[in-house]
């Protein structure tokens, strides 16, 4: 299970977990797509855009391996935000390629995108 080195553990101040510590021995928790209702709290709101957030700030629109990212967290944006970036995907793989889909992301989480330039086609 790849480690991503400089990402955030968990959002600033609360215990909404980001990535894990080590990889389960029985395999990888499957991603699957959760639905995020209007109601939901205002914490959990702050949760996915501090992860979108730190998606976006440490891979960009590149492919990434989703190594020791937390499964529940990377599962209230898969499917929307962050999709697979490989076919065929496997959801309960901790080498399995995402990458964010950042129109959609842009869409749900302007907040993070509003000083960008909007040329995220030409970043390296």
């Amino acid at each position: 299970m790849l480690k991503h080195r400089g990402f955030p553990g968990r959002l600033p101040g609360t215990d909404y977990q980001f990535t894990i510590r080590r990889a389960n021995p029985k395999g990888a928790t499957p991603l699957t797509e959760r639905t995020r209702y209007r109601d939901r709290r205002p914490p959990d709101k702050r949760a996915d855009a501090g992860f979108m957030a730190a998606l976006w700030e440490h891979f960009g629109d590149a492919p990434f391996e989703r190594g020791n990212l937390d499964a529940g967290r990377l599962s209230w944006l898969f499917g929307r935000e962050v999709i697979a970036a490989e076919d065929p995907f496997d959801p309960a793989s901790y080498d399995a390629l995402l990458r964010i889909d950042v129109q959609a992301a842009r869409r749900a989480f302007p907040e993070i995108f509003e000083n960008d330039d909007g040329n995220w086609e030409d970043q390296a």
